[in-house]
């Protein structure tokens, strides 16, 4: 059951994206329902997977490279619905659905999976220290998916190929602002996720511990550059993409919850 609403969230997301590249292709995309609720419609089966997994589990469903990889599309479609309408950014689905499909395709296709309850008892730190780190993961995810609508619109304007795209993209202005934004929540959560994980009251995996402090000196240095030594916006933008990429990396070596006795 739970992979099925999976492939079902898969499927909505699909359906999104293609609507909205056939739109823009034919010059006629406006913000519509039908987008916006695809793309809800997939969060919805997102959320009763993560559901039903935990249940089945007995704990947040984190226990496994395939969940981790669920956990940090449905994170990125939250970070969606909340900075979307905030900044007027509601092309942003449009550049969030393929990221999440391919997440969600390459989990059903090319991960194992094979759901167990752990044998351990459940830690309400290492519950949020997991919770936590994913999600600051997925603001990180949707500052590089910015990142890339940023260089984007920066390269039609620099060549002057101004067209129907262009003009449905967001004002520039606001993408580097929400670049902004998503590193600084980011930076907190991430923050927050590793305070959760000393406190646990167990020995520690220093490889995987140094994964989240290198991530967290990562986007700290980032930050800091951009706040205190004038980071141009451009090269913003391009540093969140490929800081993104090394975190996804990261993501192979770690499996949050698991029947160990450490992180």
């Amino acid at each position: 059951m739970d992979r099925a609403l999976l492939a079902a969230s898969t499927f909505c997301f699909l359906f999104g994206f293609a609507y909205t590249m056939f739109a823009l292709g034919a010059g006629q995309y406006r913000p519509s329902r039908f987008n916006f609720s695809s793309i809800a419609a997939g969060f919805g089966l997102q959320f009763a997977f993560l559901i039903h997994r935990g249940q089945q589990i007995g704990r947040c469903p984190l226990s496994n490279l395939f969940e981790v990889f669920i956990f940090l599309s449905w994170s990125m479609v939250l970070l969606y619905f909340l900075i979307g309408p905030a900044y007027r950014l509601s092309l942003l689905g449009a550049f969030t659905s393929p990221v999440v499909f391919i997440f969600q395709v390459f989990a059903l296709l090319a991960l194992n999976d094979s759901p167990s309850k752990l044998h351990i008892r459940p830690n309400p730190w290492l519950e949020m220290h997991a919770t936590l780190s994913i999600i600051a993961y997925g603001a990180f995810a949707m500052a590089g998916v910015a990142g890339v609508m940023y260089l984007a619109q920066e390269r039609q304007l620099k060549r002057r190929q101004i067209g129907n795209f262009f003009f449905n993209l967001p004002p520039i202005t606001n993408l580097a602002v929400a670049i902004d934004r998503l590193l600084i929540t980011g930076i907190i959560l991430l923050t927050l996720g590793l305070f959760a994980g000393f406190g646990m009251g167990r020995p520690f995996d220093t490889v995987k511990i140094g994964w989240g402090v290198g991530i967290w000196v990562i986007y700290g240095a980032l930050f800091y550059t951009e706040k205190w030594m004038h980071l141009s916006r451009k090269r913003l933008a391009q540093l969140s993409v490929v800081a993104f990429g090394l975190t996804l990396v990261t993501l192979w070596g770690i499996t949050f919850i698991s029947e160990q006795a450490h992180l």
